[in-house]
């Protein structure tokens, strides 16, 4: 695998070369562009934490070889932190632990930033988890978070010379992590994963009125905040008949883009998030039922639905469902 330290010796022997007067004019250096990944996250029932340990970024595809960054080989790019613990409590080397529960709607946390990788269009960007990722379950208990072999495979990532590129994972956990029956502690799939271009991407909020929930027998004003009361799923494409919408697990005609719960304020509101979404024309309907097994075709049933429209904008759209 290339560190970050790989990529800049490639850099200084390059400006060698070209100040010896080793590059003829059929020489082509190799052009650079600055990335910067970031992780997000849609909420998902049952835990109060879900820590993923991150210990290394590639990309690869691009015709000449794997370009990889290793977490903690350059601090300013990939910074490590203390979060990832083997089962001894020591710290595990070269990761960063995030906590992706922190991260719902329009918010992120960097991953890697300013990093140098050279100019090309990549099939896929892989990233590596290390041992130490958990889910801490609403008892306070914590189990383990498995990922089939140890790495996550995503899209792919077009970065031209001289060009700053912002990408963001998100994670919707709603789709992407189960608890297999018979297996120990939580796994997380690539199913639900979206790696986006910040610059195509926007950002979905919106309110639950209280009569609407209340005339059809949803949860209200409930003392626990991390309760949910109600589910917002989303579409791609509008004017999708409620029939024919599926939750996670189903097989109905049109499967969720996305899909995030609807919290209590404590006071007076409900409110609900989505970030990350591709600009487009999307269906947000609105169902009370908050249990969704990603395996499983759970019975859904959905209240209203309206259409909306995302635009590639940092400010978010509204979407709010009135009695």
């Amino acid at each position: 695998m290339k560190s970050i330290t790989t990529t800049a010796a490639m850099l200084a022997s390059a400006s060698l070369l070209a100040g010896c007067g080793g590059g003829g004019d059929g020489d082509t250096e190799p052009m650079f562009a600055t990335f910067n990944l970031s992780v997000s996250d849609a909420p998902v029932n049952g835990a109060r934490a879900v820590l993923v340990c991150f210990n290394e970024v590639e990309l690869t595809g691009d015709g000449l070889g794997s370009q990889s960054f290793t977490i903690g080989d350059d601090d300013e790019a990939v910074a490590a932190n203390d979060s990832c613990r083997d089962a001894e409590g020591n710290v595990i080397p070269n990761t960063r632990g995030i906590d992706l529960l922190l991260l719902d709607g329009a918010k992120s946390e960097a991953l890697i930033t300013g990093a140098q990788f050279e100019a090309g269009n990549y099939g896929q960007l892989r990233l590596e988890i290390a041992e130490g990722s958990y889910v801490e379950q609403e008892d306070g208990s914590r189990a383990p978070l498995r990922v089939p072999s140890n790495e996550l495979k995503l899209g792919s990532v077009t970065l031209s010379a001289g060009g700053t590129f912002n990408y963001t994972l998100e994670f919707d956990l709603r789709k992407a992590m189960v608890n297999p029956p018979g297996q120990d502690g939580y796994l997380l799939k690539p199913v639900g994963l979206r790696l986006v271009n910040n610059s195509e991407v926007g950002h979905l909020t919106g309110s639950v009125a209280e009569g609407l929930l209340i005339n059809n027998n949803c949860t209200v004003a409930p003392a626990d905040a991390l309760m949910p009361v109600a589910t917002v799923y989303l579409y791609e494409g509008a004017d999708r008949p409620l029939a024919e919408l599926s939750d996670n697990g189903g097989d109905n005609t049109y499967q969720p883009y996305a899909s995030t719960n609807v919290y209590f304020d404590g006071v007076s509101e409900y409110s609900f998030s989505l970030g990350f979404i591709d600009a487009g024309v999307y269906t947000a309907a609105l169902s009370c039922d908050v249990q969704d097994d990603p395996e499983v075709a759970d019975e859904v049933m959905f209240l209203q639905a309206q259409n909306t429209e995302i635009t590639a904008s940092s400010t978010p759209v509204e979407a709010d469902f009135s009695e």
